[in-house]
């Protein structure tokens, strides 16, 4: 710990790694949940040189004959993959001799060491050349990169007369973009090699840890290596040492004085299970306290979910059947679906099936598990408040994309406001709603719930390029849920109800008293609107009304 900044202790995690000793452990865990920095801590404890103040006053400290026995003395070659991306294989390989090339230069006193042979030497040379020619890219070969995770540990445990700790982070992730870019046989074939080196027939080995968010399955990427322990989501051990626990989060809001502000954030960042604890995401709980800091009224927000792509929940919506748009409402209502959850997959079985995307949704972080189900099957539901939001927002995209694509449809739909259709609005809007998901759930509150309605309308109606569409959540002048002008100045005042008793009518009408009452025509006029037509549209589930003043 240094500069003041604050730290949860998971430091006994390194008792826990020597206690259940395995030469190579692999945990996977969504991202944003403290694995770097727990590679970070090992690699401070272990590596020789390593700084013992550190450590002062945090728990594994009170472990003093441990301590003494591996603090500081092994050499530890730390690596991460997060970079490891390119359109092509060769930029990817390229990326990853960098990353390996990177590392293996920390260790240029292997230059003099009087312990390496002249040939080793050589071969330490070949990791960490440079060649002008190719623009500061290292220059060793595919077969040099194979093998140079076991010649670089073999190398530093002759140097120092002790084993290595390798640890590897994100390990998932060069394949992950491989598949994504079209080069996943190519980088396979390359990661194979390197991992199983390193891995598998290393005798200079005292034990290695990987992290990332998938476990790839064995045959594919591990083939033969019989030392792995694989530690998921599921697995009770080190269930407390990624994300923070209950009792982390107390101290932190302690230690901050925002202790009252328990509830939302419990509301918002918690609900993952992990093993038998139950689990905040520490990117979250930690960016919004720094917000609390600077505005003690700072609403919430989705830290993790604006943090990477989210491009798998847009591959599933996209491969979406009935039954799955099912379990999708069901789920951001607040229900749970009960599915087999498969924690080993290749990269191509997940795009397969549609079933196999539960297993990634789950694994990555998305869903959590509430219940376990006999046969491998887990009741999962969304963990909070912040992926519920994020699964609502990227519906609304989704949905507005397949209406997008029928533009035929969607201008008549357009043109039944514009010619005061009420018959034809209430209709098409039906279709539409029938189309999508709905938000129902009770425990949602109705401003919520007409946010939903609004946003998929508000994406409906905004296809007309030639219409100036206002939201009032932008304009916040005094105009109802939705105003629209037209080149022919033609002006619309749509405002909208949920009708949580289903009664539709009475919504409506209710609707249809706040534009007179509120005077929501009266903004339109002063933009010269010739003609204003005036809607009250009522939305319960999948069932809607439209009414006309």
């Amino acid at each position: 710990m240094t500069n003041d900044f604050y730290y949860a202790d998971k430091t006994l995690f390194i008792k826990e790694l020597l206690q259940n000793w395995g030469e190579v452990n692999l945990f996977t865990r969504p991202r944003r949940f403290g694995k770097s920095l727990n590679m970070s801590m090992l690699k401070c404890f272990f590596e020789v040189g390593a700084d013992p103040a550190l450590f002062d006053g945090l728990k594994i400290m009170q472990e003093k004959e441990l301590c003494e026995k591996y603090m500081g003395k092994f050499p530890v070659i730390s690596i991460s993959l997060k970079s490891v991306d390119g359109r092509d294989f060769e930029s990817a390989s390229a990326a990853l001799r960098t990353i390996i090339g990177n590392e293996a230069a920390r260790f240029r006193f292997l230059n003099s060491s009087d312990r390496l042979t002249d040939d080793e030497k050589e071969s330490y040379a070949q990791l960490t050349e440079v060649g002008a020619s190719q623009g500061g890219i290292y220059t060793m070969t595919e077969k040099v990169a194979a093998a140079s995770l076991k010649t670089l540990s073999q190398l530093l445990s002759r140097h120092f007369g002790q084993k290595v700790i390798l640890l590897i982070d994100e390990y998932d992730v060069p394949l992950d973009k491989a598949f994504q870019s079209g080069y996943y046989d190519e980088m396979l074939s390359l990661m194979r090699n390197v991992l199983g080196n390193a891995l598998k027939t290393n005798d200079s080995l005292y034990f290695a840890v990987l992290t990332g968010c998938l476990r790839i399955s064995k045959e594919s990427i591990f083939t033969g290596l019989n030392n792995l322990k694989v530690h998921t989501i599921s697995d009770v051990r080190y269930d407390e040492y990624f994300g923070f626990t209950n009792s982390d989060v107390d101290e932190l809001l302690e230690f901050y004085g925002l202790s009252s502000y328990k509830g939302v954030i419990r509301d918002w960042y918690d609900g993952y299970r992990f093993g038998d604890t139950d689990v905040y995401c520490p990117w979250d709980v930690i960016n919004y306290c720094d917000e609390l800091m600077a505005d003690p009224d700072a609403e919430p927000e989705n830290y993790w979910a604006n943090t990477s792509g989210n491009d798998l929940i847009r591959r599933l919506l996209k491969k979406a059947d009935q039954s799955t748009k099912n379990d999708v409402e069901c789920l951001i209502n607040g229900g749970t679906v009960t599915k087999t959850i498969r924690q080993e997959l290749t990269y191509r079985e997940i795009e397969d099936s549609i079933d196999n995307i539960w297993s990634v949704l789950y694994s990555t972080g998305y869903l959590t598990c509430r219940r376990r189900v006999p046969g491998k099957k887990m009741e999962l539901a969304l963990p909070n408040r912040e992926v519920r939001d994020l699964f609502i927002d990227l519906i609304k995209d989704w949905f507005q994309e397949i209406t997008r694509a029928d533009s035929t449809r969607i201008n008549r739909f357009c043109t039944a406001f514009l010619e005061e259709d009420v018959s034809m609005i209430q209709e098409m809007l039906s279709d539409y709603l029938w189309d999508s998901i709905s938000v129902r759930d009770t425990a949602v509150r109705r401003n919520m719930k007409e946010n939903f309605y609004h946003g998929m309308l508000l994406g409906l109606l905004r296809s007309q390029g030639s219409w100036l569409v206002k939201s009032n959540a932008e304009t916040g002048e005094g105009y109802s849920d939705i105003s629209i002008q037209t080149p022919d100045r033609v002006g619309m005042v749509i405002e909208l109800k949920y009708a949580d008793d289903g009664n539709l009518e009475a919504a409506c009408r209710e609707a249809l008293r706040q534009i007179e009452e509120k005077k929501y025509a009266e903004g339109l006029k002063r933009c010269g609107m010739k003609k204003i037509i005036k809607y009250g549209i009522a939305f319960c589930g999948k069932a809607c009304m439209v009414m006309m003043a």
